[in-house]
């Protein structure tokens, strides 16, 4: 047995197979159950890294019963957190917990297994979003490795504490956390969960502007990882360098290394790491104006995150996701604001629309994803307007048929200058459509009836209402009764539950104003 551990610490695994078989051999012989129920656990582990999957159950499970008959309480809570494990890792949660918590029932008067139980049992509340949980059972880890003195098991636990703590944004405590696991990590020697530490504390020196203490500390961390040919920890320490220098305006350093980090999770294969740093580097793009290159690394992000796999990353894949979409409302919003800036009479007009057409969508009972939808499709819903000319739309009195029919262009234009972003969500037809009428007197394409997306059926009476309630280079703004009669009498250009549901959730806001 002792050999077999060594073997395997050496990463002799071949060997590693050969002794733990041998133990188990030998204990049958010498009737020594306790050393065959630790042997088959341990084999069970390997086969499980070799993605041997039912031997490894199998194993465990005989290693379970062997402990149970033998009464011995720690050994059997071993098997079952291996066995939850397990269960983790092939996605079954519940039956994952339910085996963390039969383990700890058992084995938790051994402080060390109780540690390492409560560490697997934060790690799950973890990718399920429940960081209050998490931080809960990472405490009880952090007791129960305190009592058995396990200096190695202390670290991961202040390092979990740390991020769970970051995500929580309770900066004070990721900080000291991130410190006393540095302190410990360095006392043991384990090289890589230093350069760990380094990092993810300087993701917290980010978030609390320390800039010039989070480059050193992923500077340092990056030195470590390169010297341990850790290419995916790499790419990690690249993002927050990149991070870094965007923030600090140093946009081609920070160009530069995304654009590393983004090669060396491509290299690696991860998913988590590619998907966060494309979406770094379109936050640096949107701040360069780069909104076109911007929008299409945040639907590869998008394609990225969809594939995320919370069993595998170790992360809230919820959370994420949601974070993404911030950072795609904020792009589309500040270009959507950026063309209404050459106009200072229809500045805030997209946020109102955005506003109105959510309104509208939640009272026609529009799921989150068509709501999602229809607030992005109201920030672009006007793009197009950067290529008509600046003399046209602010041109204070009525406009001629010519001039009239370069504005008809600019849904068309709209959907020409996004040609080259697939978004995750349909925007185009609302974009495209926004100004076709139920009656089939609209533009750029004469649509009629229920050939009109609804979203753009939505985003037109949203549109119609700003226009007709703020004051236009043409005309002052009506007052909202004159611009619900006008509207009363063009309804038909809109269908009939779109303009019930707008007069449902848009007029009685307004009026409640």
């Amino acid at each position: 047995m002792h050999e077999a551990r060594a073997q395997e610490r050496a990463g002799a695994i071949a060997k590693a197979f050969e002794s733990y078989r041998a133990a188990v051999a030998e204990a049958v012989t010498a009737g020594a159950a306790s050393v065959e129920a630790e042997a088959l656990r341990r084999l069970a582990v390997l086969h499980h890294h070799r993605n041997e999957r039912d031997t490894a159950r199998g194993l465990g499970g005989r290693s379970l019963a062997i402990a149970q008959e033998i009464g011995d309480q720690v050994l059997a809570g071993e098997a079952l957190n291996v066995l939850g494990g397990f269960a983790f890792e092939s996605g079954a949660m519940d039956e994952a917990r339910g085996r963390y918590q039969e383990a700890l029932g058992l084995g938790g008067t051994d402080p060390g297994l109780r540690g390492r139980i409560e560490q697997n049992l934060g790690i799950l509340a973890n990718i399920q979003g429940d960081h209050a949980q998490a931080m809960l059972h990472y405490r009880r880890a952090l007791e129960g490795f305190d009592v058995s003195g396990d200096r190695k098991g202390q670290a991961i636990a202040h390092h979990n504490l740390g991020m769970v703590s970051a995500d929580r944004q309770s900066w004070e405590d990721a900080d000291q956390h991130f410190r006393q696991s540095l302190e410990i990590t360095r006392q043991v020697g384990d090289v890589h969960l230093e350069g760990l530490c380094l990092l993810n504390h300087s993701e917290v020196h980010v978030a609390r502007q320390r800039f010039e203490e989070a480059r050193v500390n992923a500077e340092q961390a990056l030195a470590i990882f390169d010297r341990l040919g850790a290419r995916l920890d790499k790419a990690d320490a690249y993002k927050v360098l990149g991070v870094v220098y965007r923030e600090t305006g140093r946009f081609t350093l920070a160009e530069s290394r995304l654009q590393a980090a983004i090669e060396q999770a491509v290299a690696t294969g991860s998913v988590l790491s590619e998907a966060e740093a494309s979406r770094e580097l379109a936050r640096l793009y949107q701040t360069s104006g780069r909104n076109q290159e911007a929008l299409q690394l945040l639907n590869a992000a998008h394609r990225l995150f969809s594939r995320l796999d919370a069993r595998v990353d170790l992360v809230d894949v919820t959370s994420k996701t949601n974070r993404l979409e911030e950072t795609y409302f904020a792009v589309v919003r500040d270009w959507g604001q950026s063309i209404e800036s050459a106009d200072s009479y229809t500045f805030g007009h997209c946020e109102r629309v955005a506003t109105y057409a959510v309104a509208v969508a939640e009272a026609l009972g529009a799921d989150q994803t068509q709501i999602t939808t229809i607030r992005m499709g109201a920030y672009l819903h006007d793009v197009g307007k950067v290529k008509v000319p600046h003399q046209i739309l602010n041109k204070p009195g009525k406009l001629t048929d010519d001039e009239f029919a370069v504005i008809k262009r600019h849904p068309v234009w709209g959907v020409e200058l996004l040609a080259s972003v697939e978004f995750p969500w349909d925007l185009k037809p609302i974009i495209r459509s926004h100004h076709e009428r139920y009656d089939g007197n609209g533009y750029p394409d004469r649509l009629k009836g229920d050939e009109i997306p609804l979203g753009a059926q939505i985003i037109c009476i949203v549109d119609v209402y700003d226009a007709l309630t703020t004051t236009r280079s043409y005309r002052g703004a009506m007052s909202h009764a004159d611009a619900l009669a006008r509207m009363d009498a063009d309804r038909h250009w809109w269908r009939p539950d779109v303009y019930t549901a707008f007069l449902r959730s848009v007029v009685a806001s307004a009026i409640a104003a």
